[in-house]
């Protein structure tokens, strides 16, 4: 029996656009603010089916449409998702997540689409997302007052 491999990517929404307007709120919670309720996994999808047509033409549609793209889980407060694909075209994805600079609603806001861990089990990304969302609370309770690190670059090995 063949097992179809899949990737599973932890992909963070950061929102730089607004850095430093209210100097009473730390940039990190500026950064990482909540998504609008606006966005749902069918529109991500659609945007991102949308920015692989326009990197990749048909090749790149017809890989992904093959590769059963879905979003396994989405959460509007900490504006993370985890996206599943095939071994094989997540490459593909993960370039069309890279170039896509809005969120993908009517009018949306700027933003940076990260994809900041990939694994071939939803188990190890829901991990990396607590781990994650455990730092990002550290970080904004400290409120700059320590070096908690660049909220871009966090990862387990600079602690």
């Amino acid at each position: 029996m063949v097992r179809i491999k899949e990737r599973y990517f932890l992909v963070k929404i950061l929102y730089p656009g607004d850095l430093g307007s209210r100097p009473d709120i730390p940039d990190v919670v500026v950064l990482n603010q909540p998504t609008t309720d606006q966005l749902n996994p069918g529109a991500l999808l659609r945007g991102i089916r949308a920015e692989v047509a326009s990197l990749f033409g048909d090749y790149g549609s017809g890989a992904i449409e093959g590769g059963g793209l879905s979003v396994k889980y989405f959460s509007h407060a900490t504006s993370t998702f985890i996206l599943r694909t095939t071994r094989s075209s997540y490459r593909i994805a993960w370039a069309a997540l890279t170039f896509m600079n809005s969120i993908p609603i009517r009018n949306g806001n700027p933003c940076i689409f990260r994809v900041v861990h990939v694994s071939g089990t939803m188990r190890k990304a829901e991990e990396e997302a607590i781990r994650r969302a455990r730092d990002l609370i550290f970080a904004a309770e400290n409120d700059g007052k320590e070096n908690v690190g660049d909220p871009l670059t966090i990862s387990r090995w600079e602690k």
